[in-house]
């Protein structure tokens, strides 16, 4: 079983959609199911409906999911699991108050030492803790050795006792921490790999702890995707909206850092030869110029009736035209624009006695199939030459002064002049 946690806060990014890619492709190499995880247990991130947004998003990539899980499901497991914790004295409840705990950070700041909890509570008797009627939180005991363990990108990594320290589990409001959540999630859901962003590598030795205190014996490996800088600038939603193709996202997403046969290619393509151990150790950086040049290519790839489809037309000439404009534009929404202003009325303000003379004597021009002949019987009946004919010529078919040469366009274009020139 391979798993993806979706982000409490309902925003998808475009490191949440790699990790999610990546978890998916190894799922289907591995004839393993893959699991969609919704982290709903935080209320004060968790974001109620939004996941039905991300999960269109991930359909929109062809990611497609064996089990769906609401972590809030699994609260009777959290609970139990904590309370045999407690029973066999490999955790404790703490009593400390967060007032009392945030002086003993500040005075570990001034001494400018990392914060460690001191064990305050875990000295406590069995009849002290009894007695005591105040709120409080479940701790899970530090380990006593090193925790090790393999990433699958990063190699072997080793956490001693002083790196992990006495961390909280169980919440006040007897809600369970995320690294307690995920780590029962996982054990009980049989995953096997947990593919994740590296932002997470410090909550791994705990996961692995709270699974050898409750006798787990299954070794879930894991793997810590490096980071991709510039994140922050990258909603999955917003690059959905600006026009950049799902499959030209999954491309760009699978490429840094990667050993690929090829620059472009699918998803399935990618599910043939994507290895997760491939992956480089360093940080990737997010390139919307290079996004756009493989966005530009999966446009061209796109069959002629879907990308017009996509742009607001239906015919397979527009899905061609469209692509005559990948030089000049990258994505869905710049083509479109350009298209929109073929179709729309138009102006010529330099020329604006050619353009109307050239706008009646095309109205009344006999069908050309071919651009030349179009061409010569406009310059001959309108007189006009240079840029008094081309310029007018050029905004009155395409509504823009500059773009692909009109010869080129004109094969997808002249069965619509008399919408084009209206």
């Amino acid at each position: 079983m391979y798993r993806f946690a979706l982000p409490p806060a309902g925003d998808m990014h475009i490191g949440n959609l790699r990790t999610a890619l990546f978890n998916f492709i190894a799922a289907r190499q591995n004839g393993e199911q893959f699991l969609v995880r919704i982290e709903d247990i935080d209320k004060e991130k968790y974001v109620a409906g939004k996941e039905q947004e991300m999960l269109e998003i991930l359909s929109l990539f062809g990611i497609t999911w064996d089990q769906i899980n609401y972590q809030s499901e699994n609260l009777k497991f959290h609970h139990q699991l904590a309370a045999k914790l407690l029973m066999d004295q490999k955790a404790f409840s703490c009593f400390c108050t967060p007032e009392t705990l945030e002086q003993k950070k500040e005075a570990a700041r001034e001494a400018k030492q990392p914060y460690r909890y001191d064990g305050t509570c875990k000295r406590l008797s069995d009849a002290e803790v009894l007695n005591n009627e105040s709120p409080f939180v479940v701790r899970i005991k530090k380990p006593q050795e090193d925790i090790v363990f393999t990433d699958l990108i990063k190699g072997e990594l080793r956490f001693s006792p002083d790196d992990i320290d006495d961390f909280v589990i169980m919440n006040v409001d007897k809600t369970p921490t995320c690294t307690f959540a995920s780590a029962i999630d996982d054990m009980m859901f049989d995953v096997s790999v947990v593919i994740r962003e590296e932002a997470h590598l410090s909550d791994t030795p705990g996961e692995i702890l709270i699974r050898d205190y409750l006798g787990y014996e299954k070794k879930i490996r894991y793997a810590h995707l490096p980071t991709i800088l510039n994140e922050d600038t990258s909603n999955v939603e917003e690059l959905l909206e600006k026009g950049f193709l799902p499959s030209a996202i999954a491309n760009y997403l699978i490429l840094p850092g990667n050993t690929t046969p090829e620059e472009i290619f699918t998803l399935d393509e990618a599910i043939a030869w994507f290895d997760v151990k491939n992956i480089s150790k360093t940080a990737a950086k997010f390139e919307i110029e290079k996004l756009r040049q493989i966005n530009r290519e999966h446009i061209r790839r796109t069959e002629n009736r879907t990308l017009a489809a996509q742009i607001g037309y239906s015919a397979e000439e527009i899905g061609k035209l469209a692509k005559c404009y990948t030089e000049e534009a990258s994505t869905l929404q710049e083509i479109k624009e350009k298209i929109d202003k073929i179709f729309a009325p138009k102006k010529c303000e330099d020329f604006e006695e050619s353009f109307h003379k050239l706008q009646l004597i095309a109205k009344n021009a006999p069908y050309f199939p071919e651009y030349d002949a179009f061409e010569n019987y406009l310059m001959q009946e309108s007189g006009l030459q240079g840029e008094h004919f081309f310029q007018p010529l050029r905004v009155m078919l395409t509504g823009a002064q500059h773009g692909p040469n009109l010869r080129d366009l004109y094969p997808f274009i002249k069965n619509y002049l008399g919408e084009i020139i209206q």
